[in-house]
C-alpha cells in the first residue's frame, strides 16, 4: 500500500526531500529484495522507463524551495518529483495563519485538490496521506491546516498523519505562537494522528551527538528525515506472517492514537552519531534497549544526558503537575527494531504496566515492529514512537506564551484583517487546554 505525502510550505518541502532522498537511499540499499520492493510501492511510483518518482504534492506560495527541491531530486539521480505535481504562486502568506487559512487556501483548493487527486488515483491501495508542515509561518501552518481539512472532506475514511515541525522556542517569527495554537487546535479535530519534531530537540542531536559546529536547516532537516525514516520504513509487526506491513499509516495509527483525546507523538531514535564514526563503533540490543527505555521515560530524546534517577511509579503515586520533574507517563508505545540479530531483541522491559496509563492494558498499549534489514548504515538500531506526555510541557508553554500576546491584544489586528476572529482565537485556546488536562492527569 502507498502512501501520498502533501510537502507544504518551506519547512514542509525541505523536510519531505530529505525523507525521500533517505528512503530511496535505504530501499536500494536494502538487502532483502522485498524490503526494497516494499519501500518502492509505499513511497514512488515507476515510469515506463524505470525512473522512481515520488508519490508527492508539492505546495507553497513562494517558488523558491520547490524549484530547488525539484532539481535536487533530479540530481540525485535516483529518484525525482513529478513533472505536474507541484503548486506555487509569486506572493507568500506573510507568516500570518489567517492569511494561509483564510486566503490562500480557498483561493488555490481546486488546483491543490486535484494534484493530490492524481496522486491517489496512481496507488493501487492507498495507505493514508501525510501533510507535513511547520507551525509557526503562514503557508506551513495555514494553508496546511486548510488543505488538511480539505483532505478530510474528500477522503473521510483515509488515514491523515500530520508531520509537524515545532520552531524554536528563543522565536523565528514574532507571531509563531499564535500560529502554533491555531494550526494544533484545527488540526486535532482533522487529523488521525500528530507526529511532532521540535527544533530545538533536533538541533542538540546535532550539535551534541553529531558534532555538527555550524548547524543549519539541511542539517535539522537531515535528522528529522532519519527518524521519520526509521518509522515509516517496511517492518515485521506481530500478526504479519513474515511479510513486511501493508498499511504503515493505519498500523501506526491504530496502535498509537486509541483515543481522540490523545493525538501528539514523538520519535526517540537510537544510536545517533556522525557517519564517521559509525565503522568503529559496536552495539548490543540490551544496551540500546536499555538506553532508550530510560529516554522514554525521563523524556530524553539523546542518550547524552539521561537522567538515570527517573523510575516508574505506580499510578496512584504519579504526579499529575506540569511543574513536577518526574516519570514520563505513556498511553500507547511502538517500539521499532532494525538490524542484525533483530530477532534475539529482548523488549520485556517495555511491557511493563508500570510505564502506561492505568485504565490501558500494557498489551494494548505496547506494539512491536522488527526488520532485519540495517537502516541507513546502522548495524542496529531502535526506535520508540511514543504517544506520551513528552509534548506536554512544550505545548503548555506556546500556548502561555501565545494567551500572553492575546490578552494584550498584540497583532490581532493582522489576523482579524483575514477574516480570524478573536472568538476563533478563544475557542483555539479553549481546544489545547482541553489536550493540555487530558495529558496532564494521564495516570
Amino acid at each position: 500500500m502507498s502512501v501520498v505525502t502533501v510537502q507544504l510550505g518551506q519547512c514542509g518541502n525541505q523536510v519531505g526531500h530529505e525523507l525521500f532522498d533517505v528512503v530511496c537511499a535505504d530501499a536500494q540499499d536494502g538487502q532483502r529484495k522485498a524490503y526494497g520492493t516494499a519501500s518502492c510501492e509505499r513511497f514512488f511510483h515507476q515510469t515506463t522507463h524505470g525512473d522512481l518518482v515520488a508519490r508527492a504534492v508539492l505546495v507553497d506560495m513562494e517558488p523558491k524551495v520547490i524549484n530547488q527541491s525539484i532539481s535536487r531530486a533530479a540530481k540525485s539521480g535516483r529518484w525525482r518529483y513529478g513533472e505536474t505535481s507541484h503548486f506555487s504562486q509569486k506572493q507568500g502568506s506573510g507568516n500570518n495563519w489567517a492569511n494561509g487559512y483564510c486566503v490562500h487556501g480557498p483561493s488555490h483548493r481546486d488546483m491543490v485538490e486535484e494534484l493530490v487527486r492524481r496522486e491517489v488515483e496512481r496507488c493501487d491501495r492507498l495507505a493514508g496521506l501525510m501533510a507535513m508542515m511547520s507551525v509557526a509561518g503562514g503557508t506551513g501552518s495555514g494553508v496546511g491546516t486548510y488543505v488538511t481539512q480539505c483532505l478530510r472532506d474528500i477522503y473521510p475514511s483515509t488515514f491523515i498523519l500530520n508531520h509537524l515541525t515545532w520552531p524554536y522556542g528563543t522565536g523565528e517569527v514574532i507571531v509563531q505562537n499564535y500560529n502554533s495554537v491555531l494550526t494544533l487546535a484545527h488540526l486535532y479535530k482533522l487529523s488521525d494522528a500528530i507526529l511532532v519534531h521540535e527544533n530545538d530537540t533536533v538541533h542538540r542531536i546535532c550539535s551534541q551527538l553529531l558534532n555538527i559546529k555550524h548547524i543549519s536547516f539541511g542539517d535539522v532537516n537531515r535528522v528529522i528525515a532519519h527518524q521519520l525514516g526509521s518509522v515509516l520504513q517496511p517492518a515485521l509487526t506481530a500478526d504479519s506472517q513474515g511479510v513486511y506491513s501493508r498499511n504503515p499509516l493505519g498500523e501506526l495509527v491504530s496502535s498509537l492514537a486509541c483515543h481522540p483525546e490523545y493525538k501528539l507523538l514523538s520519535v526517540s531514535t537510537i544510536p545517533q552519531m556522525p557517519s564517521a564514526s559509525i565503522a568503529y563503533s559496536t552495539f548490543s540490543w540490551p544496551g540500546l534497549l536499555k538506553h532508550l527505555r530510560q529516554m522514554l521515560i525521563s523524556n530524553t530524546k539523546m542518550e547524552e544526558g539521561i537522567d538515570w534517577q527517573v523510575r516508574p511509579t505506580a499510578g496512584s503515586e504519579r504526579t499529575s503537575s506540569l511543574t513536577a520533574p518526574s516519570f514520563n507517563t505513556s498511553l500507547a508505545n511502538l517500539l521499532i527494531l532494525r538490524g542484525k540479530d533483530v530477532y534475539s531483541a529482548e523488549t520485556g522491559a517495555f511491557e511493563d504496566p508500570a510505564l502506561y496509563t492505568s485504565w490501558l492494558s500494557s498489551q494494548e498499549a505496547f506494539n512491536l515492529w522488527k526488520s532485519p534489514v540495517p537502516f541507513n548504515k546502522y548495524e542496529k538500531s531502535a526506535t520508540v514512537v511514543s504517544n506520551s506526555q513528552a509534548l506536554l510541557r512544550p505545548l503548555d508553554n506556546i500556548v502561555g506564551k501565545a494567551w500572553n500576546m492575546f490578552a494584550s491584544r498584540a497583532y490581532i489586528h493582522q489576523y482579524v484583517k483575514f477574516g480570524i476572529s478573536e472568538e476563533d482565537f478563544l475557542d483555539s485556546f479553549t481546544s489545547l487546554e482541553q489536550v493540555i488536562s487530558s495529558y496532564s492527569q494521564l495516570c
